[in-house]
């Protein structure tokens, strides 16, 4: 009998049940190479958003130079004596806006920390959900924490504080002046003629309250700026990695220790962001303080002297302008202009400081 000799094993291969099928597929769909309409969507779309990008750029390039242009004639008539002159009369064409810079300086920084004070407090008052918190322990109180429409109480009442602010940015400025002559006055004259009364040698306090002045425009110009600074101080919060929230907390922190050393560091940059945005706002506002401020020709550094501004003297004097006074305005707008352009330029080189010193920190 001849030896039977076995035949070599040979593996089967498996046959792929049906997902798997279905993943295979799909993993050979996504490894081919784009067709050739996909390549050209791509391109197209960059270069339309290269396009934009320059497009805002030469926009901004256009915008200095029709304005420049216009200033030129007065540029050369008065020269850099027109920063530092204090007398404008289109009727002896003596031209000088020193009132006017200080006016916008003073009142923005005025109404800037006004708005970073309560745009941070209210970004923290948000980010951290002490509101909802708030809330949900008085529900608890009165027995109605476990009410089917009452659960989600503390979370809309957040999210209406929030569209609330938001929507303050929707308000025109001439509702704000509007605002400001009619409550805002009435409600500060009191306590600035206390203080003009018993304090009254402190330049602060120097001048009375008679009607438009700094402290009210300031006051203002905070609410305007305000949404602005909570509403991206919040985001720049809320974006603070969690693990560095309980990173604190497990050395033994509280809450406050947690947010002032922790968290508002960590987030220093999206604030400061916000408090930029906010300060060129200020700056370039017109219609409210042309109401509030007072426009008087004068330097004061009285809380309750009238002032004048760059934007609201472009918008009180312009409609009657003549030719000359028109290139006089033209050079206060780009001053202005210049000003503003150079606070986002400081702001964006601090930013990128800032970001490369607590990029270990993210």
């Amino acid at each position: 009998m001849g030896t039977i000799v076995p035949l070599p094993s040979t593996p089967v291969e498996a046959v792929p049940t049906s997902p798997e099928r279905d993943l295979l597929a799909e993993s050979t769909s996504i490894s081919q190479p784009p067709s050739a309409f996909e390549v050209a969507a791509n391109r197209a779309f960059r270069g339309l958003a290269l396009a934009f990008a320059w497009g805002a750029v030469l926009v901004v390039v256009w915008v200095v130079g029709e304005v420049g242009h216009v200033a030129q004639p007065a540029i050369r008539a008065y020269g850099l004596g027109f920063m530092s002159g204090t007398v404008w009369d289109a009727n002896r064409q003596s031209f000088g806006i020193l009132p006017q810079i200080f006016g916008t300086l003073y009142t923005a920084v005025i109404g800037l920390t006004f708005g970073t004070i309560f745009g941070v407090a209210i970004a923290i008052f948000l980010s951290e959900g002490f509101l909802a918190t708030f809330v949900d322990r008085a529900l608890r109180a009165l027995g109605f924490a476990e009410h089917p429409w009452l659960v989600t109480l503390p979370t809309r009442v957040e999210a209406v504080l929030k569209i609330t602010l938001e929507l303050l940015a929707a308000i025109p400025s001439v509702v704000y002046g509007l605002w400001g002559i009619f409550v805002v006055i009435p409600l500060v004259r009191p306590g600035a003629d206390w203080f003009n009364a018993h304090l009254g040698w402190i330049p602060l306090f120097g001048t009375n309250l008679s009607g438009p002045g700094i402290l009210p425009a300031s006051l203002v110009l905070a609410i305007m700026v305000l949404p602005t600074i909570s509403a991206l101080s919040r985001d720049a919060l809320v974006a603070v990695p969690v693990r560095l929230r309980e990173a604190a907390m497990g050395l033994g922190a509280t809450q406050w220790e947690a947010i002032l050393g922790v968290i508002l560091p960590a987030a220093a940059t999206g604030i400061f962001g916000s408090i930029v945005l906010g300060f060129g706002r200020a700056l370039g506002e017109t219609i409210a303080l042309a109401m509030l401020a007072g426009n008087a020709n004068v330097i004061s550094w009285s809380l309750f002297s009238p002032c004048s501004t760059l934007a609201a003297l472009l918008a009180n004097h312009f409609p009657e302008a003549g030719t000359i006074e028109v290139g006089a305005l033209m050079y206060a707008a780009l001053v202005l202009l210049s000003i503003t352009l150079l606070v986002n330029i400081i702001g964006a080189v601090i930013l990128q400081r800032a970001e490369a010193g607590l990029r270990g920190l993210r």
